[in-house]
């Protein structure tokens, strides 16, 4: 039962990864196509919004809790973190490059494994081998994925000379490196404490669906108004060519409603930390991606890079199915010594009947 609890959330982690990755595709082909960010922000969210609609009021129709102030703020500070996270991503890409935005968002499970840590959504015990497998794990990872990203070594396949001038140029493009940087670490940070904001609220109201139509929701709203006050020009609006809606179409099914979706479900399942280790995963999908689909170079690098990951992924995924089986155990063992509490208090109640009876 353990190793399905844990199962689960690994599917559907891998699969939001799988389609965080074609989001990544989409977007730059949307973008090479003229469409600005904040408009691609917008649509996209404003589609995930209508299909979300529907769905989650009904997926939650016989367990919904109710709505509180509170609530709907924890929901507006998802959606207004949302939103300032896709922008200072895109921006970081802009003025920097893929490759090093790539890298900077490997820090979003080092810095949330801290922030859960601090929190104590986490429990770090050093003498426990579980939480030194998560801890292994989580650094695992992100030393795997730094090496797929700034390591090439001897190509393993055979290259072209222009995929390699065109790689490097992508590796090496730092027009306003520091500038790039340092959005793109705010947009790491910002990452980090959206997912434990997320699992906090999740814990308040545990409806998973409706809390990703508001977010959403929100996100929609407030790049709209962005929008209206950057994007004048009414043709920048326009999706008559077939990438801007092919890209906007994917981006809200896949990228907002499904893969939002199913991280968050798998996040009030498993937690934070859970979460966020699957964002290295991405850069291997995305390798395998470009060497079976787009003829890339693969290079002993990336292999070893993806390598590393693996490890760590087993690693952290150990601990937690260890984790969760004691927690098992232990509910298990509360239950029966529970159901026992009666039977012992009915023979003390005998035994102390008896003693009356043989002193009198």
């Amino acid at each position: 039962m353990a190793s399905k609890v844990v199962a689960l959330p690994i599917v559907g982690m891998v699969l939001s990864e799988c389609a965080q990755v074609g989001l990544m595709i989409v977007s730059k082909a949307a973008m090479s196509d003229g469409m600005s960010s904040l408009l691609f922000i917008f649509y996209s969210n404003a589609l995930a919004s209508l299909l979300l609609l529907p769905i989650s009021f009904i997926f939650h129709r016989t367990q919904r809790p109710a709505l509180t102030f509170s609530v709907l703020c924890g929901f507006f500070l998802l959606g207004l973190l949302g939103c300032l996270i896709q922008v200072f991503g895109y921006a970081g890409i802009y003025y920097s490059s893929p490759t090093l935005a790539t890298a900077m968002l490997n820090l979003v499970p080092a810095f949330t494994f801290i922030l859960a840590v601090t929190l104590r959504m986490e429990i770090l015990d050093w003498g426990s081998s579980t939480s030194l497998a998560k801890t292994v794990g989580t650094i695992a990872s992100l030393v795997g994925a730094f090496v797929v990203t700034f390591y090439d070594g001897p190509s393993l396949l055979s290259t072209s000379s222009l995929s390699n001038v065109s790689y490097k140029k992508l590796l090496f493009q730092q027009s306003n490196w520091v500038i790039g940087g340092f959005l793109l670490l705010v947009d790491a940070v910002m990452t980090s404490v959206w997912v434990i904001i997320q699992a906090s609220i999740l814990k308040k109201y545990p409806a998973e669906l409706i809390l990703v139509f508001f977010y959403c929701f929100f996100v929609s709203i407030l790049s709209a108004v962005v929008c209206l006050f950057v994007e004048r020009d009414l043709s920048a609006w326009s999706l008559k060519s077939r990438t801007r809606l092919f890209s906007v179409l994917y981006s809200g099914v896949f990228g907002s409603a499904f893969q939002v979706g199913v991280s968050t479900w798998c996040l009030y399942r498993t937690g934070p930390v859970f979460v966020s280790m699957f964002k290295p995963l991405g850069i291997v999908i995305s390798v395998a991606v470009g060497v079976i689909f787009s003829g890339e170079t693969l290079f002993l690098g990336r292999l070893l890079g993806a390598i590393i990951i693996i490890v760590g992924f087993y690693s952290v995924l150990w601990g937690k199915a260890t984790e969760a089986k004691i927690d098992k155990d232990l509910v298990s063992s509360l239950e029966s010594s529970t159901d026992q509490e009666p039977l012992l208090q009915n023979s003390n109640e005998e035994h102390n009947s008896f003693v009356q009876k043989i002193r009198s």
